[in-house]
């Protein structure tokens, strides 16, 4: 039988009886198994109102647009007429809130 070194630089992996045996085994086993499990009752898991309605609001969220596509067509023609004014200090301020907010990250 070929070794792992063998294998990775391209040598094809002989097989034996013995791993076709030990498959039939496995397959046999397995089935005895779920013959045994059918008789087991089932897990069961039940999800909180809260929960719920948290997957309510994300499928709700997920189905929206994530941004205002008519305020950043309204900024777009503002930009292209020139009639868009940059408030300096405002700016400043969020930018300051901003780094504070990170805490130094």
């Amino acid at each position: 039988m070929a070794g792992i070194d063998n294998i990775r630089s391209g040598q094809s992996l002989s097989t034996t009886n013995r791993s076709l045996n030990r498959s039939d085994s496995n397959v046999s086993s397995s089935s005895s198994k779920e013959a045994r499990s059918t008789s087991q009752p089932k897990d069961a898991v039940s999800l909180s109102s809260q929960s719920r309605a948290l997957g309510e609001m994300q499928n709700d969220m997920a189905s929206k647009p994530s941004f205002d596509s008519a305020k950043v067509a309204a900024i777009k023609e503002a930009i292209a007429n020139g009639s868009y004014v940059v408030d300096a200090d405002k700016l400043a301020d969020n930018m300051i809130k901003f780094e504070k907010e990170l805490g130094g990250f």
